[in-house]
């Protein structure tokens, strides 16, 4: 990740990348667009606070493509992209800042949507919605279908259970021990999920509040967030950011499966053949937390907004998964590469453009 910026979008065909300030509100913000072969640009806007500009451009980057792929994987026409505002989203979030970045979106004529991610709400996305119609994920009465949250969490719970039975041969989750990391919107959805399918649940978050409240309220372990990694446990699923199979953490992990919702859970590529090295499964991750897009973008399908089919497809994640593996075995390739080819291969098809 340190080569140039631009080196970086021309290796991944990149369509753009915006940096937007107003300076009147403090908004500093990045939007990248990575492609628009199957529709338009879309994927949440994150508020974050970054070590450096660099970092904030390149997770905008990073994420847009994961975008991509997700919304080929998942069989829904848009194309990928991401953004990013950088600031405290507990200090530094205003009206005008985000009526500020409504008019920035609404300054692109439709090729970037936007729709909710870490630090951002579903009151900040109406907010949004005040100053740009290029909104995918809104409250139920600006439109939209509301809280995606329990969508994604049931996605990745189902592409859980595919990485157990490829792991034991049975997607039975009863008696199996789970590391959950991130209590979040997603995260918070997911532990109840896993207590109801038997699964003993023992928790980390970087905010000690969320641990207490969900210990309390479920009556589950929780550890400290940096001793997470060397559990013995069954399944470590990660609900919190990105890059959380690294150098560091590989060698600690104790996990026969690694899946949960996080997006870009590899720091860098070759994190994902050491877990295969070393016999662990994964969920390539932009499947697996597909399932908030899949509900959330269903009202762009014909005869609008119908949740039952949306959620019909959201239970089909895990059939996505096994497709993954059995590409992946029958080509002798790694997972990730087995799902990218997977997206590449329908964008190809419907589009005649070239990811690669």
């Amino acid at each position: 990740m340190d080569a140039p910026i631009l080196d970086y979008m021309q290796r991944y065909r990149f369509k753009g990348l915006h940096l937007c300030n107003d300076t009147d509100t403090g908004l500093r913000a990045v939007i990248a667009i990575h492609s628009t072969a199957l529709g338009p640009a879309t994927g949440g806007v994150r508020m974050w606070t970054y070590d450096s500009e660099r970092d904030a451009i390149m997770d905008a980057l990073r994420l847009a493509r994961g975008m991509t792929y997700k919304y080929a994987a998942a069989g829904v026409n848009l194309g990928g992209g991401k953004a990013v505002i950088i600031g405290d989203p507990a200090t530094g979030k205003s009206e005008a800042l985000l009526r500020a970045f409504g008019r920035m979106i609404d300054h692109l004529g439709g090729e970037y949507q936007t729709g909710e991610d870490v630090g951002t709400t579903l009151d900040d996305m109406e907010t949004i919605f005040t100053e740009t119609d290029h909104v995918v994920t809104l409250p139920e009465h600006c439109g939209g279908v509301g809280d995606i949250a329990p969508a994604t969490a049931l996605g990745s719970v189902e592409a859980l259970r595919a990485c157990a039975e490829r792991a034991w041969g049975s997607p039975d989750l009863n008696g199996r021990t789970v590391a959950l990391q991130g209590l979040g919107a997603v995260g918070s959805h997911a532990l109840p999920l896993l207590l109801d399918a038997g699964a003993k649940v023992i928790v980390t978050d970087i905010d000690p509040r969320r641990i207490e409240a969900h210990s309390a309220a479920h009556g589950v372990e929780a550890v400290p967030a940096g001793d997470v990694y060397d559990l013995d446990v069954d399944i470590f699923a990660p609900y919190a950011l990105g890059g959380v199979i690294n150098d560091d953490t590989v060698p600690r992990l104790r996990a026969r499966v690694v899946a949960g919702s996080a997006n870009n859970i590899f720091a860098e590529p070759h994190h994902a053949t050491e877990l295969e090295r070393r016999g662990i499964v994964y969920a390539v991750d932009y499947i697996a937390n597909s399932g908030g897009t899949i509900l959330d973008t269903d009202r762009y399908r014909k005869g609008g907004l119908q949740r039952e089919r949306a959620m019909r497809n959201v239970r089909r994640i895990g059939d996505r998964i096994r497709e993954v593996f059995a590409l992946a075995d029958r080509e002798q390739i790694s997972y990730l590469e087995a799902a990218d080819r997977l997206a590449e291969e329908r964008i190809a098809a419907l589009s005649g453009i070239q990811l690669i």
